[in-house]
């Protein structure tokens, strides 16, 4: 590390989700000050009068778009808040974004706009989504069924994504103004992660492909709302077409080593009992 992080404080947005959770811990073990910003905290993305508090005394930030960094809304709260951080001295900003996903370009475009000394990171499909979140109920249950099909992705483990994001904001002036990509060591089709996910547990689960809409009408069943789900299938249809089929070194170069393997991930969770039903 090139900067004295004892007295460095970074305010880490979506403190209680997948990355921001892992970006917090990574933090603290590098010796930051961690703001934790959520809803808990009372730090709300639709609620701008709820940033200044956060943003009050902070050095940096890392920032991370609940829902989607490419939702309509993303670019206009991303931006506002960007400008509102510089103005109020907080200049270091890392935000988190989606490999290949062109609807998030405007509002990476919105952070370089601000005036900030940014690094933006473009994020693989992370492995944690087989282990937190929607799709962890449907594994439990025997079955995944998702509108992927065979498409290959290199899954990165968002303890990777935590300790990139850390290191980009601790080494000085190295990864300003900069577009980190960032993926696992190797690809596997959603079918072969729910085989890895089986050889860990010892048990059977199922991969089940469906077209998006499909896909789309079942979250409308089960009570998501129509623009989330119009916006969820629009990003599938696009997203899981094989685009991010290839890999990147960035981690790698970043972090001096490998980034972690799938069947680390699955193993881990599997003794941790993620998918007993």
């Amino acid at each position: 590390m090139t900067q004295n992080t004892r007295n460095t404080t970074v305010l880490v947005t979506g403190a209680s989700g997948r990355t921001g959770s892992r970006v917090a811990e990574a933090a603290r073990a590098a010796g930051l000050t961690v703001r934790a910003a959520s809803r808990a905290t009372g730090f709300d993305w639709a609620d701008r009068a709820s940033w200044a508090a956060a943003l009050a005394g902070a050095d940096a930030a890392y920032l991370m778009y609940p829902t989607d960094v490419g939702s309509p809304a993303a670019a206009g709260a991303v931006g506002t808040l960007a400008r509102e951080a510089v103005e109020a001295g907080v200049r270091r900003l890392v935000l988190l974004s989606s490999r290949g996903e062109e609807r998030a370009r405007p509002t990476e475009e919105a952070l370089k706009e601000s005036g900030a000394d940014w690094t933006v990171v473009r994020a693989a499909w992370f492995a944690q989504n087989f282990s937190e979140g929607p799709l962890v109920e449907g594994l439990r249950h025997g079955e995944l069924v998702f509108p992927a099909g065979e498409v290959r992705e290199p899954f990165i483990d968002v303890r990777d994504i935590a300790d990139v994001v850390v290191t980009a904001l601790t080494a000085g002036e190295r990864y300003v103004g900069r577009t980190l990509d960032l993926t696992g060591p190797r690809l596997l089709t959603f079918r072969e992660a729910v085989a890895e996910i089986s050889a860990a547990t010892g048990g059977t689960f199922a991969y089940t492909p469906v077209p998006a809409r499909q896909y789309g009408e079942n979250l409308k069943a089960f009570g998501v709302p129509p623009e989330e789900v119009d916006f969820l299938v629009d990003l599938f249809e696009s997203l899981l077409d094989g685009r991010n089929a290839h890999l990147s070194q960035e981690v790698r170069q970043i972090l001096g080593r490998a980034p972690h393997d799938f069947s680390e991930f699955a193993r881990e969770n599997a003794a941790a009992g993620v998918w007993k039903a």
